[in-house]
């Protein structure tokens, strides 16, 4: 129960936290919340200062759709091929090894991008005459869709490896083969828990800094050219706080604001993810 009660308290306190500090930064600013969600200029530094965060929104769920294209169909036929076709040592090794990418730090991520892939795009690119920026959408994209890839696959195939295997069995003594029984049985059985994990890897996308930092840059600005810089919610509160904002002053109070904005998408998706489990979630005895 003091456990439980830990967990309970800080998420209370993070909310309460958020809460009072983006209750200030509206009432310092004069910025009204629908002005600030659907604003698309943010220039702190203007007189009257302007906070509109539509571009940051924008770039964070480009990340987040583009790293998904990515992880979420690589995972998911990961987790169906550790589950249902890898022999069991191969296996042992396989799936420890893919969840090491877990493991690397996300900065690492970001100099990958800067150091690999982004020249690799400028050259790809530039064969057609396509100018590729340093700091650009896609490059983030491909790192960070490469290091939720183990969340996907881990996720999906301990929920993949819970159908019972008379299913299986059953599937095979109607003749079925084993790409039918994998696509056709245990696929739709553990569709719930595959459902959940895309979910939970979306959330996860979405709140990545270091690597999106390094990678996409900081230019906030509504696009949909890939190979350009954007800046994220979570990129933002970086500037923010490394910058010379004053304690205390609307552009500073504005990253808490971010923050609670940045915490009520995830909160909501985390909620999906919940619903979908209770929805759809298949019981075997």
């Amino acid at each position: 129960m003091l456990c439980a009660a830990i967990t309970i308290l800080t998420t209370v306190g993070i909310v309460v936290v958020l809460g009072i500090e983006t209750f200030g930064f509206f009432r310092k600013s004069g910025v009204s919340v629908i002005d600030f969600l659907t604003g698309s200029t943010l220039r702190p530094e203007d007189t009257p200062p302007k906070f509109g965060i539509l571009p940051l929104i924008w770039g964070t769920f480009v990340i987040a759709f583009g790293s998904s294209i990515i992880a979420l169909p690589i995972g998911l036929l990961s987790a169906i091929y550790l589950s249902e076709y890898a022999p069991r040592k191969l296996r042992a090794v396989l799936k420890p090894a893919l969840e090491l990418l877990a493991g690397i730090p996300t900065i690492v991520y970001g100099y990958l991008a800067l150091l690999l892939v982004t020249p690799f795009l400028q050259y790809v690119f530039g064969k057609m005459g396509i100018a590729v920026s340093t700091f650009n959408a896609l490059s983030a994209c491909i790192v960070v869709g490469v290091m939720i890839i183990p969340l996907v696959s881990s996720l999906s195939e301990d929920v993949l490896s819970a159908v019972p295997q008379g299913l299986r069995e059953a599937g095979y003594g109607l003749g079925a083969t084993k790409f039918e029984v994998s696509t056709r049985i245990v696929l739709p059985a553990a569709l719930s828990g595959v459902v959940a994990s895309f979910i939970l890897t979306i959330s996860r996308a979405i709140g990545e800094t270091m690597a999106v930092v390094l990678a996409a840059g900081m230019q906030a600005q509504i696009t949909l050219n890939p190979l350009v810089s954007i800046e994220t919610m979570t990129t933002y509160i970086v500037s923010v706080i490394s910058g010379d904002a004053s304690y205390g002053t609307p552009e500073y109070l504005s990253l808490f604001a971010v923050g609670m904005a940045l915490f009520v998408i995830t909160l909501l998706l985390n909620i999906a993810s919940g619903i979908v489990l209770r929805r759809y979630r298949e019981v075997y005895q």
